[in-house]
C-alpha cells in the first residue's frame, strides 16, 4: 500500500476553502490532512513531522530547505480582517502589547509595522493560551488571529487590521501562509494537489456548509472569504513575500 503524504493545514475559516477541495478531489485518498494552529503547521515541517505544510511565512526562515510547491496561498489584497491588533487607545498611546501564540507571522508583523511604519515602541507580552482576550487596560493592544477576532473585535475601540496598514506602508499585498514542503514532489501529485485546491477556491459557499462556524453567521462567512481573503499566490504577493523576509531580518 502506497505511504501517505502527510499534510497539516491551518485550522482556521479561511482555510475551509483549501480543505473542500483536498477532500473532494481525487488526491485525497492520497493523502492524511490534519488540521493545526499556524505555529504547529510550521513546527511540524520543521521536525519532519509532515510532509506538506500550509507554511506561516514567518517561519519559512527558520528551516534549512523549504519548496514552494503550489500556485495558491493565505494572502490579502487589502484588509484581511482576521490578523488585528485591538486596542481601546489610539496607536502612540499604546505602552504596552500581547502577542498571539498561535502566529510568528503577526508577531513579526507587527514588529515591522511598529518599528518602520508606526514609530512606536511598545513591550512586547507573550499572551498564554488560558489568557482571557476579550478585556485589557486601556493602554494596552492585543495581536489576535483567527476566527477568535469575529467573537471580540466589536468590544474594541480600535481595531487596526496588519494587512491593511501593510498595504498602507509597502503599497503590497501581504501573504500570510503558502503551501510548501521539505522536499520536492512529484510533478504529478503538485498538479493534482494545485487541481484540489482550485476546486476548493471556486467552491467557497460549499466549503463554508462544511465548515463548523463559530462567531460569524454563513453570509458574512461567504463575504469574508470572498472579499478579504486572497488566494492566488501571483507575482505581487511574491514581491511581497520577499520584502516582508527582508524586514524580519533587519528586525532580529
Amino acid at each position: 500500500m502506497e505511504k501517505l503524504v502527510k499534510i497539516s493545514a491551518i485550522s482556521y475559516l479561511n482555510t475551509a476553502p483549501f480543505a473542500y477541495g483536498l477532500r473532494h478531489s481525487d488526491i485525497f485518498s492520497k493523502i492524511q490532512l490534519l488540521s493545526d494552529y499556524p505555529s504547529e503547521c510550521a513546527r511540524k515541517l520543521q521536525y519532519n513531522e509532515v510532509d506538506i505544510s500550509l507554511l506561516p511565512v514567518g517561519a519559512l526562515p527558520s528551516l534549512s530547505h523549504y519548496e514552494v510547491i503550489t500556485d495558491f496561498c493565505i494572502g490579502a489584497i487589502a484588509d484581511v480582517r482576521t490578523v488585528v491588533l485591538l486596542s481601546n487607545s489610539p496607536l502612540h498611546r499604546i505602552r504596552k502589547i500581547y502577542l498571539d501564540y498561535q502566529s510568528r507571522t503577526s508577531v513579526q508583523l507587527v514588529r515591522i509595522l511598529s518599528r518602520y511604519y508606526w514609530n512606536i515602541n511598545p513591550e512586547w507580552v507573550p499572551l498564554s493560551p488560558e489568557q482571557d482576550y476579550s478585556t485589557i487596560p486601556k493602554d494596552y493592544g492585543i495581536v489576535l488571529i483567527g476566527d477568535r477576532v469575529f467573537e471580540v473585535e466589536s468590544r474594541y475601540q480600535f481595531v487596526y487590521d496588519l494587512s491593511g496598514e501593510w498595504g498602507k506602508f509597502t503599497g503590497l499585498p501581504f501573504v500570510f501562509a503558502v503551501w510548501a514542503a521539505a522536499s520536492q514532489p512529484t510533478d504529478d501529485f503538485k498538479h493534482q494537489l494545485n487541481h484540489a485546491l482550485q476546486l476548493g477556491v471556486n467552491s467557497i459557499p460549499q466549503s463554508v456548509d462544511e465548515f463548523a462556524l463559530k462567531n460569524i453567521e454563513r453570509d458574512e462567512a461567504i463575504r469574508y472569504l470572498n472579499q478579504n481573503i486572497s488566494y492566488p499566490l501571483d507575482a505581487e504577493k511574491r514581491k511581497a513575500i520577499s520584502l516582508f523576509l527582508s524586514y524580519m531580518s533587519q528586525n532580529q
